[in-house]
């Protein structure tokens, strides 16, 4: 049960079209409020660069005067400043965060939590970065390449969504090279539009990707955005020229389970992973009222002591407590020896049960513990995490 706490905890701590334009897409909430950007990447800095800033601009796109609120930033680290006169319709406010850049030489990802007037859920930004304590080489820093295309890493991190959302992000890209770099995409997945600025890369220099991602609701809970970079109209195998050393702190609960085959070395590919849930926010008090309400006997299910290459399965009895039939979406694993067997929507009122079955032939002797993440329709639980545990022998 150790295992599990630390586990646990670490997940709460750690809670095709190519678009011509440059620059994010704005991304909206509730028709009344669009942001330039929902990510801001600082790329690399120095820690003698001593504190570094940024700004969010917010137009009022609805019919009423808005106010931001309140902005909480996720540590002391970042200082928040933020418009506070009212913004009327089709003008502009503004958010400006500081990061103090005296943590470390480390990654950082921090967020902005901001509350507006007549938008019912709060909006997250980010600020995100490398800090380095010296100077690399681009070649250190960019140690993904595809051609003279250097990137940090082909796993790209675009964060949680809800159904009816855009989500925007960027990253910063390097040009390894001696000429310029013309970056265009193919094999791009349904949903994701991808532009480069500047385009084409002059040599030696760095450049933005922005991605954006459109919710559907074909896709739940955990996927990959995927893409081929070509450069200069040739698509390039990845090559890995070094790996970055990444603090704990900053992997949260990130493990070997987590990283995906299709990227890396020898591939073609760059993969852009959301998590995509149910959007609650323009329902009434009274439709949540009369929501599903799920009652799990338990978060756990222990396999016991179990042989290495069985298979066994793991069951959670539900209750619905609410009025409406209770449904789950989708059910992510973060282990590939699990298989979901029964998970029928559940009446009113009723009971079910959710099967999955685990089979042990993949699994490393000793304690093993599996994660489960299920998205519902659920707006008291849109996300629940249940856990299997066991021993292998």
């Amino acid at each position: 049960m150790t295992k599990l706490y630390k586990y646990i905890c670490s997940i709460v701590l750690a809670i095709a079209t190519v678009t011509a334009a440059a620059g994010n897409p704005p991304a909206r909430f509730a028709d009344v409020i669009e942001f330039d950007r929902t990510v801001f990447d600082f790329g690399d800095i120095m820690l003698s660069d001593g504190p570094v800033s940024c700004t969010f601009n917010a137009k009022n796109i609805g019919k009423k005067a808005i106010a931001i609120y309140n902005v909480v930033s996720s540590c002391g680290c970042t200082g928040v400043k933020w418009t506070r006169e009212p913004i009327l319709p089709g003008k502009t406010g503004k958010i400006t965060a500081t990061y103090s850049n005296d943590e470390g030489a480390f990654p950082f990802d921090k967020t902005l939590t901001v509350y507006v007037s007549n938008v019912k859920r709060p909006i997250v930004l980010r600020l995100r970065g490398v800090s380095h304590k010296e100077k690399l080489s681009p070649e250190k820093i960019y140690c993904t390449r595809f051609g003279i295309l250097g990137i940090k890493d082909p796993d790209i991190k675009c964060g949680n969504m809800q159904q009816g959302e855009q989500k925007s992000g960027e990253i910063v890209i390097a040009n390894l090279g001696k000429v310029p770099a013309d970056v265009s995409f193919e094999k791009i997945t349904k949903g994701m539009a991808l532009s480069v600025t500047p385009n084409p890369i002059p040599p030696k220099s760095t450049g933005k990707l922005t991605y954006t991602i459109t919710s559907d609701r074909s896709k739940w809970g955990r996927n990959y955005y995927y893409a081929t970079p070509v450069i200069n109209g040739k698509s390039y195998k990845a090559v890995i020229t070094a790996v970055q050393e990444v603090p704990n702190s900053e992997r949260g609960a990130l493990n070997a389970t987590d990283i995906n085959p299709e990227l890396g070395q020898g591939k073609s590919e760059i993969g852009i992973w959301t998590f995509t849930k149910e959007n609650f926010s323009g329902w009434s008090a009274t439709q949540i009222d009369s929501a599903a309400q799920p009652m799990f006997d338990a978060s756990t299910c222990s396999l016991g002591k179990i042989k290495k290459g069985l298979v066994a399965d793991a069951v959670f009895p539900v209750k619905n407590s609410g009025l409406s039939v209770f449904k789950i979406y989708k059910i992510d694993s973060d282990n590939t020896c699990t298989s979901v067997i029964s998970s029928s929507p559940v009446l009113p009122a009723e009971k079910g049960n959710l099967r999955i079955r685990v089979d042990t032939s993949s699994l490393t002797e000793g304690e093993t513990l599996i994660m489960l993440t299920l998205t519902t329709n659920s707006p008291l639980r849109p996300v629940i995490n249940l856990f299997i545990t066991g021993w292998i022998i």
